[in-house]
Parts: C-alpha cells; sequence; structure tokens
C-alpha cells in the first residue's frame, strides 16, 4: 500500500512538473528535439524565427555528448547540436548549437562566455577529422537562449564573433559566432517573431503561442508533455536528483561530523595551551607535556602570546582562523 501511495504521488509530482516546464528548461527542451517526426519540424521552425530564413535537410541531435580526447579532460553535453546538410554561398558547413539555460547565479553569468569558448572549442575539434585540411573545418553557431541579460545592456540579441582589436573594422572570419538571446531585451533591432519566440520559450503557455508558428510549436510541447515516455524519463531524472540530494545530504553530514571532531580536538589543544602557558611554561616543555611536536603548537603559542596574560583560546582559535 505505501508503494503505491508513493508511486501515485511521485506520478502526480511528475504531472505537476511537466505541466509547469517551459522551454528553457532543458530537460523539456532536448525531449521535444528528441521526439520523433517532432523534433527536427520543432528545430526548423525555432532556426527560421532566429535568423529569418528557411532551413531544410537538418540532421538534428538531442542533448549530443562530445567527449574529452582523455578520461581527464572536460567532455561537453550540448543540448541541440544541428548541422544542415546544404552548404552557404562559401561552400562551407554550418553547424549550430541551441543551449537554453536558466542558470543565473554571479558565477554562471561571469564564466558563461569562457563556458560558450569551451562549447566552440570541442565542437570545432570533433569536426576537423585527422589528416583534413582546415579549409574543410565547419563553421560553428552557438545559440545561447538565456532568462538573464548576461552582459547587462538590455539587448534582445548580442551576436558575438572574434575581431582584431587594432583594426576592428578589418575583415576576420574564423568561422565561429555566437547569439546570445535574452528574453525580456528591449534594445536593437525588435525583430517581433523573435521576440514573441522568446516570450513563448520562457513561459510556454498557450496564451502566448501568438502566431501561426508558436502554435505549431506549443501543439508539440503538449504532445510531449502527456507523453508516457517523457514522463517515464522524467520519474527517472527526478528520482536521480532526489538519490543525488539525498548522497549530498549523507556525505555532507559525514563531513561536517568529521569537521566538527576536527574543530572538537584542535579546540581542547588551544585551550590546554593556553592553561600551561598560565603557568608561565615554555612552548618546549608544552610539547613535552602534551607529547606535541613543536612545530604543531608553535602558531597556537605564538598567537596566544599575542592574548596575553588572558590567554583566552576561544580569541586564540579566532585569531588562528583569520589566519588560514
Amino acid at each position: 500500500m505505501k508503494e503505491t501511495k508513493a508511486t501515485k504521488s511521485m506520478e502526480e509530482r511528475v504531472r505537476k512538473k511537466l505541466a509547469e516546464m517551459n522551454l528553457l528548461d532543458d530537460f523539456l527542451f532536448g525531449s521535444v528535439v528528441a521526439y520523433p517526426e517532432i523534433g527536427e519540424r520543432f528545430v526548423r521552425i525555432l532556426l527560421k524565427i532566429i535568423f529569418g530564413r528557411e532551413f531544410k535537410h537538418l540532421s538534428v541531435t538531442a542533448q549530443k555528448v562530445i567527449y574529452g580526447t582523455d578520461r581527464d579532460l572536460h567532455g561537453a553535453r550540448l543540448d541541440v547540436y544541428i548541422e544542415p546538410e546544404e552548404r552557404c554561398a562559401e561552400g562551407k558547413v554550418t553547424v549550430y548549437d541551441i543551449e537554453p539555460d536558466c542558470k543565473d547565479s554571479a558565477a554562471d553569468i561571469k564564466w558563461l562566455p569562457r563556458r560558450v569558448r569551451f562549447y566552440h572549442g570541442k565542437i570545432i575539434a570533433s569536426s576537423l577529422g585527422s589528416g583534413k585540411d582546415y579549409e574543410e573545418l565547419k563553421n560553428v553557431v552557438v545559440i545561447m537562449v538565456l532568462a538573464f541579460d548576461p552582459f547587462g545592456l538590455d539587448r534582445m540579441m548580442y551576436t558575438v564573433k572574434n575581431h582584431c582589436v587594432e583594426e576592428p573594422e578589418m575583415e576576420y572570419e574564423d568561422g565561429a559566432s555566437t547569439l546570445f538571446l535574452y528574453t525580456k531585451g528591449t534594445k536593437g533591432d525588435q525583430n517581433e517573431s523573435l521576440k514573441q519566440l522568446l516570450r513563448y520559450m520562457e513561459k510556454s503557455s498557450l496564451q502566448n503561442a501568438v502566431n501561426d508558428d508558436l502554435k505549431e510549436v506549443h501543439r508539440m510541447v503538449e504532445v510531449v508533455k502527456t507523453d508516457s515516455g517523457t514522463s517515464i524519463s522524467c520519474v527517472r531524472l527526478m528520482e536521480k536528483l532526489e538519490r543525488s540530494k539525498a548522497e549530498g545530504e549523507a556525505i555532507g553530514k559525514a563531513e561536517g561530523i568529521a569537521e566538527g571532531k576536527v574543530i572538537g580536538k584542535r579546540k581542547e589543544l588551544v585551550t590546554r595551551v593556553c592553561k600551561k602557558m598560565k603557568l608561565g611554561q615554555s612552548l618546549e616543555k608544552i610539547a613535552e607535556d602534551l607529547v606535541e611536536d613543536i612545530s604543531v603548537l608553535e602558531p597556537i603559542y605564538q598567537a596566544a602570546e599575542q592574548l596575553a596574560p588572558e590567554y583566552d583560546p576561544e580569541a586564540v582559535l579566532y585569531k588562528l582562523a583569520a589566519k588560514e
């Protein structure tokens, strides 16, 4: 009976979770992209709105993993990896990587450009086979869709490319570019279709499906949300997250206990040293009495000397912590 209630509770949580998800959630975004007979059409609509042209013959991979060349090197998980089969006017193939992102901590925002540089590097490295000429290197466009302003200038779109610092107008085309799309941006060329798409991605509701393309996208999203396979994947994800959280809490508790024991032992040692210093004992004598190395006791002794004649253990601990 308990198991049945637990299962029912999980199912209810999953339904609620899926109902509340928006396309900036990488689970839902990746689920739509990976869904048979929907994913490619979904991506084609997104690219058409972003770039203002039709895309054909797409090869779409949801959550493509590019591993490090060695087990110790960092890999990359790309939410949507798109490789059109057609070539541009210059004969180059362009790879597109779409990354919806809600992580808006100060650290996440600060290191976002470096994270994007890493994505570019992994994609480029994996796209040029051994022995191939550099002229065959593919163009790469990374598209970050963000619910926060990455640069604080209130632009809906930031297009970033490499350039020459001394000669900003000098042409320098290395095939790499990044689009940062800010869902609430108001400055710059206000492409109304893109603005509507970004609003829908941040709040994926029927009310925000205000044109034919977005109505089609919304139908796709609803199909994916109500699919049993999506629910199963969501259950597994939630169970995995809960296990990770429980394991993390257990590790944290164990580390906290261990740290507490270390702090307790140190406090006891400081207290004993202070008591002996009040009796006028030298460092050498204290080390002999406590059977401790002088190198261990010397920092405590020096900190306590500055607090004579009280030799307050709490104040000594504070001084020691400040130096670390």
